[in-house]
C-alpha cells in the first residue's frame, strides 16, 4: 500500500471512480436540498474552497499548483495533457512523497509491523461498543481483512481500509495511477527533479497529539458511509472532477453528525481536531519547502486537492507570504 492510498482517505478523499468494478452513483442529485445546502453553504465561506489548478507568483517566482485525485480515472488523461507543458517547465516537482519516500515507506512498514498493529494498550473490540465492532468486523471482511487482525490495527490504519470501498481494494493493490503518479512518472522521464514536501514517515505521527476518541471518530464516521461505499466512491469523484473537492469534508461532516449518539458540537470538535493533524498543520510545514523550491525557479507542486482551500489551506498561506494566486483552467 502506498503512502498516497494511505493520505487519501485520511483526508476523506479516498472513494474510487466508476470502474467497471465499482457501480456507485453520485448521491448528489437525490440528497435533500436542505443537506445540499447546508454543505454548499459550509464551502461558500472557505477561502479557496473552489478550484484545483492555480498559479501562485510573487516577482520572478512562480508556482503552479494542482490539487490531486489518488486513484485512477479516465478522466485524469484530459487534465493531464493540460498540465504536461507545465510540469516540463518546472526546475523542480514537488509532491507530498516521490519515488524514495514510497520506498522507504513501504520497507518501515515491512519491518516493523507495530507501526500498523498495536503491541499494548487496549484492543479495538474494547474500544468500540458491540454495535460498533460488530458493524466493523463485516465491513472489514469484505475487504478481506478478518477480526482477529482488525482487532490490533491502529485506528487510523482501520480508517484508511474502509475508505476504499471493497469493490476498489484489487486497484489500489495493483498501483493503478492516480493523478499523482502521472506526474511523478512526466517528471522523471523528462529528467525533472523530483522533491518531498515533507518526510516519508509522515503518516505515523500525523495522529501522535490526535485524542483517542478522535481517532475512533474516524472509524464511526467510515462506518456511517460503508454501506453505500461505492455511492460515495463515485460521489467524491465526481465532486473532484467538478473541481469542488472540499464538498467532500463536508459531505463527511455530515454522515458524522446522523450517527447514533453524536452531537453537532461533538463531531464539529472532532473534524476540527482532525482537519488541523491531517491538513492545517501539515500545509503549513509545506510552504518554507515551496518558497525555498519557488526561489530556484519554476515549480510544478502537486497534492491532495483537499490541502489548497481554508483559513490555513496553502493558497491562503502562500497569499499571506505575498503571492498572488489566480486560478487556472483545470
Amino acid at each position: 500500500m502506498t503512502i498516497i492510498a494511505i493520505l487519501c482517505f485520511l483526508l476523506i478523499f479516498s472513494g474510487s471512480a466508476i470502474h467497471a468494478e465499482c457501480a456507485g452513483t453520485s448521491l448528489l442529485p437525490t440528497m435533500p436540498p436542505e443537506d445540499r445546502a447546508a454543505i454548499e453553504a459550509r464551502v461558500a465561506d472557505l477561502p479557496y474552497a473552489r478550484g484545483n489548478s492555480w498559479l501562485a507568483s510573487r516577482g520572478e517566482e512562480s508556482v503552479r499548483l494542482v490539487g490531486t485525485y489518488h486513484l485512477d480515472d479516465p478522466r485524469h488523461d484530459a487534465v493531464f495533457e493540460r498540465m504536461a507543458a507545465d510540469i516540463d517547465g518546472a526546475s523542480v516537482v514537488l509532491v507530498e512523497a516521490g519515488p524514495e519516500e514510497e520506498t522507504r515507506l513501504k520497507s518501515d512498514m515491512t519491518s516493523n509491523p507495530a507501526l500498523l498493529f498495536r503491541t499494548e494498550g487496549p484492543t479495538l473490540p474494547e474500544q468500540l461498543p458491540e454495535a460498533d465492532w460488530q458493524a466493523l468486523n463485516v465491513a472489514m471482511n469484505a475487504r478481506g481483512i478478518p477480526g482477529f487482525l482488525v482487532a490490533k490495527m491502529q485506528p487510523w490504519y482501520v480508517s484508511m481500509m474502509l475508505g476504499i470501498p471493497p469493490c476498489a481494494i484489487e486497484e489500489v493493490n495493483s498501483g493503478e495511477k492516480g493523478l499523482d503518479a502521472r506526474i511523478i512518472d512526466r517528471a522523471e522521464g523528462k529528467g525533472i527533479p523530483i522533491r518531498a514536501l515533507e518526510p516519508y514517515d509522515t503518516i505515523f505521527s500525523l495522529f501522535s497529539g490526535m485524542s483517542e476518541d478522535a481517532k475512533l471518530e474516524m472509524i464511526r464516521a467510515g462506518l456511517a458511509m460503508d454501506k453505500q461505499a461505492e455511492d460515495y466512491g463515485a460521489t467524491l469523484a465526481d465532486a473532484y472532477f467538478a473541481e469542488n473537492a472540499r464538498l467532500t469534508w463536508e459531505l463527511g461532516r455530515l454522515a458524522s453528525y446522523k450517527l447514533p449518539g453524536q452531537t453537532p458540537e461533538e463531531v464539529d470538535a472532532d473534524m476540527a481536531e482532525m482537519e488541523e493533524a491531517l491538513m492545517f498543520s501539515r500545509n503549513r510545514a509545506w510552504i518554507p519547502v515551496i518558497e525555498a523550491a519557488a526561489a530556484e525557479g519554476p515549480v510544478f507542486a502537486a497534492f491532495g486537492a483537499l490541502h489548497l482551500s481554508g483559513e490555513d489551506g496553502v493558497l491562503a498561506l502562500l497569499e499571506r507570504e505575498g503571492f498572488t494566486i489566480e486560478r487556472q483552467p483545470f
